[in-house]
């Protein structure tokens, strides 16, 4: 296991939209991942008008390369 450096890494989510486009998807296996690779929500983007385009998350940075550095699972997913 790698030690904590003081640094945080991050991870942006855009929450996948249903067929229609107006309306997100439930997001809870996601978010259930996320959670128990050790991410946790920081902050949320907004679009201009309304409904949420990103779901930041943060974790501690290691001093090792990040657990799924590579992995991208999601049409969104986005590593920071």
């Amino acid at each position: 296991m790698c030690a904590y450096t003081g640094e945080w890494e991050y991870h942006c989510l855009r929450p996948r939209r249903e067929e229609t486009k107006k309306e997100a998807s439930d997001p809870t296996t996601e978010l259930n991942r996320l959670g128990s690779d050790g991410w946790e929500l920081a902050e949320t983007i907004a679009y201009t008008g309304g409904g949420t385009k990103y779901l930041v998350f943060k974790r501690p940075a290691t001093s090792g390369p990040a657990d799924g550095e590579n992995d991208s699972e999601s049409e969104g997913d986005e590593r920071r």
